[in-house]
């Protein structure tokens, strides 16, 4: 199983940072015309891999009380989001929590088929059956109907997918979608984002299958109209049938709405853009991801999506400015959710989740608990060291290796799910070394046939039966999540009683197909981590 010694010193040497630069820049510069596939997977280990976690950046604790209760007391607690993100007022009852692949399917179906103006899709990838087919129906029939109403149809349809993973193979996202963008071209947009890490000599040796472990585009958001479906789950059909995830259904929110839309369109206008003959180009103007310089996508990138960020959050601090200064009366009584989207893009040097996340996870005080799940458990360093010396009481959930996305897999991925075993019973060892067993439990989700992907937290208040605040989108807390995809979520925050019991439902429902994990769990036989896979782990954990 071992790698051949020159491969090893290739490995080891790229993983200084300071060489991979080196690496990266030579190659860049031989490389940058060719553009050719195939290659050996012992290059999977070959990009950076060790960019340490930075030290949580220690702020003032919010003047609010853990137990407040009521508007002001929520407001007070969490109002410093606001500081960082934009803040969306929104009312509670236009919130709705999905619980099922099925009821995920349904909504997007429903939703586009009677889409007037605008359907914005962002995911990983499409899949290509039959599944993944009627969604493409759906669209044609919505474009259809808006060309025979109108000899200017008002409804945009504008997907964002991941370059590499949507190019997979000969049958893959990019055939599924183009007879729509040969047939609506001018109401038809695909975007395919590129990571500007994947480049020169790696991208010329990296093979396809594992290409997508450099970096990917992994927002998954759903917009239709002024209705948004934020998720972690794909355009595929095991999560719409039997994969686990967590959805929230914003319905007649159109700032939100207008805000994520903005957001795809910015990620669309720094990414390759599909043509009806499937090839792909830029937008006149732009940086190419992996032909153009390094340093250069990368700022120019970063400039278009903050602007969406930024003018966003100019709008937002002066609508709640002027809500401030007048009588808002019932408006307070309805609209008693707020919404604040964060984003990471570290490749881009855009790392607005990573600070809320920290500062969450840092102000989580004694009496308050924390249920936080990750279908694939990998705390960065600064979130365990968070989880670990915080006040606050956590129930963790991951998935059981049999339920694990990469359970039965060949090659390499087949080798994840005990990588995760291991890296579990690392984190719970460190539970049990420092005495915090009391405070700090992990489980493992069960579920015949089924697999777990599932990730965000349930934030309870001192004092609260209910979660007041929660954080739904594709990121795992993991280290691909901070450094290499592209990822956004929300975090929403509310008084709503319904809300916050739909809420609680969720996160019980989810965590009584769990087991909690003892030590006698890690000396089952199947949970026995063979020793190469012990070695590889440290590099693996960066990658899926």
């Amino acid at each position: 199983m071992a790698a051949p010694m020159s491969w090893r010193r290739l490995v080891y040497s790229v993983y200084s940072p300071a060489i991979t630069g080196v690496f990266t820049r030579i190659s860049d510069r031989l490389f940058r015309i060719r553009d050719r596939r195939g290659g050996s997977s012992v290059l999977l280990l070959a990009p950076l891999l060790a960019e340490a976690d930075p030290a949580p950046r220690h702020g003032t604790r919010p003047t609010g009380l853990a137990g407040a209760q009521g508007t002001d007391g929520l407001c007070t607690h969490f109002r410093w989001m606001s500081e960082h993100v934009p803040a969306f007022r929104v009312p509670g009852t236009h919130i709705h929590v999905l619980t099922s692949p099925d009821q995920f399917y349904q909504a997007m179906k429903a939703r586009i088929k009677t889409a007037k103006r605008r359907v914005v899709m962002a995911s990983l990838y499409l899949g290509t059956g039959q599944l993944e087919q009627e969604l493409v129906d759906c669209m044609e029939e919505a474009l259809q109907r808006s060309q025979e109403k109108s000899r200017f149809p008002d409804l945009k349809v504008s997907i964002l997918l991941d370059y590499t993973r949507g190019s997979r193979g000969q049958i893959n996202s990019r055939t599924m979608l183009l007879p729509l963008l040969q047939r609506f071209t001018s109401q038809m947009r695909v975007s395919l984002y590129h990571t500007p890490d994947l480049r020169g000599l790696l991208r010329l040796l990296v093979p396809q299958r594992f290409n997508e472990t450099i970096g990917v585009q992994h927002i998954k958001a759903y917009l239709f109209d002024d209705s948004i479906i934020i998720s972690g789950a794909n355009l595929s059909d095991s999560y719409f049938t039997n994969r686990q995830d967590r959805y929230v259904l914003l319905e007649d929110c159109g700032e939100v709405a207008d805000f994520f839309s903005e957001l795809v369109e910015a990620v669309g206008d720094v990414s390759l853009q599909l043509q009806p003959d499937d090839s792909v180009t830029m937008l006149e103007g732009m940086v190419h991801p992996y032909k153009g310089n390094r340093q250069d996508f990368s700022a120019s990138a970063r400039r278009r999506i903050m602007e969406v960020m930024n003018a966003a959050h100019m709008r937002q601090q002066l609508a709640n400015r002027s809500e401030d200064s007048e009588d808002e009366g019932m408006s307070e009584r309805e609209e008693d959710t707020w919404v604040f989207p964060l984003v990471q893009m570290k490749p881009l040097g855009i790392q607005v989740d990573e600070q809320v996340t920290q500062r969450l996870l840092m102000d989580a005080g004694p009496d308050s608990t924390v249920f936080l799940t990750s279908g694939y458990f990998n705390l960065t360093r600064a979130y365990m060291r968070l989880v670990l010396g915080a006040g606050a009481s956590y129930r963790i959930l991951t998935a059981s290796p049999e339920v694990n996305g990469f359970f039965g897999a060949k090659g390499v991925a087949g080798a994840i799910p005990a990588a995760y075993i291991h890296i579990a019973r690392q984190f719970y060892n460190r539970v049990c070394q420092l005495g915090q067993q009391e405070r700090v439990h992990l489980h493992e989700y069960h579920r015949p046939q089924w697999t777990f992907h599932a990730k965000g937290l349930w934030y309870y208040l001192q004092g609260q039966d209910r979660p007041c605040l929660t954080l739904i989108g594709s990121p795992n807390f993991g280290y691909r999540s901070v450094h290499r995809d592209l990822e956004a979520q929300i975090a929403i925050v509310t008084e709503n009683e319904e809300l916050q019991s739909q809420l609680q439902e969720e996160q019980e429902m989810l965590y009584q197909l769990s087991t909690e994990v003892s030590s006698s769990t890690f000396e089952r036989p199947d949970r026995h981590v063979k020793l190469w896979v012990k070695l590889v782990t440290p590099f693996i954990k960066n990658f899926f």
